[in-house]
């Protein structure tokens, strides 16, 4: 489909090759796929991990628009985040740092109305998870209560906790509270039934800031200690605007030894504030990614105010995806290709295998 000739692109938006893959492609076993030709086809993924189709407050692209997006892009796998802490209705905000003092509180509201979305608008070549994103972390006695709610409303459709805010600084002015010790002590009932039921869970939990880099990293290492049979998925390898200027060596070593540390923690690189503030790395960053390709998730973050178009989705997408230009084949295949997402989800869907320079010369 041809992008909208009134809607300026980005130059690299716009030099992005045509998707050549649909959904049923990748139900094929991979050596009966086309190889994948990496000079030729898009680097950008066919797996959104971490996306969110409503805004904090007020309206959102509609499910039609949004999938017209995905079909475009030739993203075929999509994480359906509701917003963790949706703003006050009455404030008519659609971004909280824009309406500082207004709270955001966990809600089942986001959640519904994506259930409701996705069952009233099936597409044959995208696939939809559904996350429940209710979950208060600080209060979380009624959780189980409220997942039995979602299984009687939503059978069998959410298949994925988070993004849960354990600790987000930017939320800090709109009254959110973090998780402390104790709180984390007390999701033990909903994280079991996670664990029993093999729903990954995303947890967004700030390593800390330029003033102290580590300042909050005990809040996420007691969860993996408390709870390190849960997949868990840390999103933006904690990283965020309060935090752009640590040394790259002490964040790679310090997500290299969780990752040694607990089988079961995966990291998610959505979010371009890790290409806008640390691009810069260069080959710390790749060697890493080659290094533990099989425990990262690739996404977005976008958020779909309906005041954004599909030349804003576009470029999160590209801009989150630049690094997969630089990945090994092996690590390619395991991010962008949705190896990892296929594998964690036990999905019955296979990455392609990427094209030998034998196969290029046919």
């Amino acid at each position: 489909m041809e992008a909208d000739p009134a809607e300026p692109l980005d130059d690299a938006v716009a030099a992005l090759p045509e998707p050549q893959r649909d959904l049923a492609s990748f139900a094929l076993p991979p050596e009966e796929q086309a190889c994948f030709d990496r000079d030729q086809e898009p680097y950008t993924t066919v797996v959104d991990a971490h996306f969110h189709p409503r805004p904090f407050g007020g309206p959102a692209i509609s499910t039609e628009e949004l999938y017209e997006y995905f079909d475009r892009l030739g993203v075929r796998f999509v994480n359906y985040f509701g917003i963790g802490q949706v703003l006050e209705l009455d404030s008519g905000c659609t971004y909280y740092l824009d309406c500082i003092g207004t709270a955001a509180k966990p809600s089942i509201k986001n959640d519904f109305v994506n259930g409701m979305e996705v069952a009233a608008h099936p597409n044959d070549n995208l696939h939809v998870t559904l996350s429940m994103t209710f979950i208060d972390l600080v209060n979380p006695d009624i959780v189980v209560e409220l997942i039995e709610l979602y299984d009687r409303e939503y059978p069998g459709m959410f298949q994925w906790a988070g993004e849960l805010n354990v600790m987000k600084q930017a939320l800090l002015g709109n009254l959110h509270e973090p998780a402390g010790l104790k709180h984390i002590d007390d999701w033990a009932p909903f994280m079991a039934l996670l664990h029993e039921r093999a729903i990954p869970i995303t947890l967004h939990s700030d390593l800390g800031n330029d003033e102290n880099p580590t300042e909050f990293l005990y809040l996420m290492d007691y969860v993996l200690e408390s709870y390190p049979d849960n997949d868990i998925v840390w999103a933006h390898m904690g990283l965020s605007r309060e935090l752009t200027t640590m040394d790259p060596n002490q964040h790679v070593s310090i997500m290299s030894e969780r990752l040694d540390s607990y089988p079961n923690l995966m990291l998610d690189i959505s979010w371009d504030v890790l290409y806008d503030a640390y691009h810069q790395w260069g080959s710390v960053f790749l060697e890493f990614f080659n290094e533990y390709s099989d425990r990262i998730l690739p996404g977005s973050d976008f958020v779909a105010a309906g005041y954004k178009s599909y030349g804003d989705y576009a470029r999160e997408l590209e801009i989150t995806g630049r690094v997969h230009k630089f990945l090994d084949d092996d690590a390619f295949r395991n991010i962008a290709l949705g190896a990892n997402y296929f594998r964690l989800m036990d999905l019955d869907y296979h990455a392609p295998l990427i094209c030998t320079p034998s196969e290029l010369a046919m």
